[in-house]
């Protein structure tokens, strides 16, 4: 019997996700908390979980004591097995005093880390999409080849596919062209209206990532996987593209979008792929227990209602709706809306209180926050724009709030 390939997993976490602003004025990216009760790096631990790929490195950079705070709190492993574990990896610098150049800088790095756990496959990840994925199947694609290195792809609208990586591969699957964010990005064989993007997610062999790595590291260039390091092997070495498009998760239901992902890389992004969590029919169910979004436990009690109207909510625990109007909305956890507040299109965060009367369409609120009585926000473009930040989809997002000022305002409710 075949014995099963020994998988370590980088998790790219260090993304600063500018576009993201400002809910990533005091976290980073993959920090940044989604679908009430969860943080978007969540999604890729729980596939290696899911896929009893336990062996995980979290690389951190840009603002990220809350990613490390919610890693330390909801990804905790007991120490039983040394192999099973979930840890966080600052900054080291041990080539230098500079912080991560790239995402290829940051793990060599880390090639310590490598060595020490005598992998045979290295899985360097993305940490800010949403998506659910058996990894063993991509690490069966990566066997069956004999690549070098295998990156997940996924086809896209050819508008679409200038923001990304994409690939040329042949019949075989083997990549013949990459390049980075192309103006023209070429088609698909046989589809000249989709392209073959990259998802940012990697299976090495553990020789062929250090030998690229320790390559890359004495050239200049952006030190990037995506940018520096498969284009080089793409030449010479084995790069294979694993189609995303047939991966399949067990317990996804019929209704859901087939290969599910989102890079919820802007507030629009973000805001949508909010929405496709709601309806009867959801895009992207969250409802599934044979292959569940883990994060950590709330303390609270069941959210509360009293004579409210709530339609298509996802509400988190220990929140109260108080006579109050809820619609197609996702609201956090310890979220108190009170009399006659209308709540519309809109995403409330943790530990927020809605005030008397206050009015809230195509809102985003960051966690923390008070909403004055009888406010309105969403409503009077010209209003919203001298007091808060209005993307430039139109909607408006409620910068985090300060615990102290939250706690001491709670007297006013």
């Amino acid at each position: 019997m075949k014995r099963r390939a020994r998988v370590l997993a980088m998790i790219m976490a260090g993304g600063k996700g500018e576009r993201l602003h400002p809910l990533t004025r005091d976290r980073s990216k993959p920090a940044v908390p989604f679908a009430g009760r969860y943080r978007i790096v969540d999604f890729v631990l729980s596939n290696f979980v899911n896929s009893d790929m336990l062996s995980l490195y979290v690389l951190v950079q840009y603002k990220s004591q809350s990613l490390i705070e919610h890693v330390r709190l909801s990804w905790r492993t007991t120490g039983i097995v040394p192999d099973y574990f979930v840890t966080v990896v600052p900054p080291q610098m041990r080539f230098g005093p500079a912080w991560y150049r790239g995402t290829a800088d940051a793990v060599l790095q880390n090639l310590n880390l490598i060595d020490d756990f005598n992998p045979d496959i290295v899985a360097i990840f993305g940490a800010d999409h949403v998506y659910r994925m058996d990894v063993n199947q991509m690490l069966a694609f990566h066997d069956e080849t004999g690549a070098d290195v295998t990156v997940a792809a996924r086809s896209v609208p050819s508008a679409e596919a200038s923001a990304f990586g994409v690939l040329s591969v042949d019949r075989q699957g083997r990549v013949v062209d990459f390049v980075e964010k192309p103006k023209q990005p070429p088609a698909m064989p046989g589809d000249p209206e989709r392209a073959l993007v990259s998802m940012g997610n990697y299976l090495f062999k553990r020789q062929a990532l250090v030998d690229a790595l320790l390559v890359d590291a004495r050239r200049s260039t952006d030190h990037d996987f995506g940018r520096s390091i498969i284009p080089e092997l793409v030449p010479a070495g084995r790069v294979y593209g694993y189609d995303f498009m047939g991966n399949e998760v067990p317990g996804v239901k019929p209704y859901e979008e087939q290969g599910y992902w989102r890079d919820v890389g802007s507030i629009l992004s973000y805001w949508e792929a909010h929405m496709d969590l709601l309806g009867e029919s959801p895009r992207f169910d969250l409802d599934n227990r044979y292959w569940p979004v883990r994060t950590g436990a709330h303390p609270g009690p069941p959210a509360r209602f009293l004579g409210s109207d709530v339609d298509n909510a996802h509400v988190g625990e220990a929140s109260l709706v108080k006579r109050a109007t809820i619609r197609n909305s996702i609201l956090g956890r310890s979220v108190w809306v009170n009399e006659g507040a209308v709540i519309e299109d809109s995403i409330v965060m943790d530990h927020t209180t809605v005030g008397k009367g206050a009015r809230l369409r195509r809102v985003i609120v960051d966690r923390f926050n008070i909403i004055p009585a009888d406010s309105e926000i969403g409503v009077d473009p010209a209003m919203d724009r001298r007091r808060h930040f209005v993307d430039s989809s139109g909607l408006v997002v409620v910068p985090r709030g300060g615990r102290r000022e939250f706690l001491s305002g709670l007297e006013e409710f």
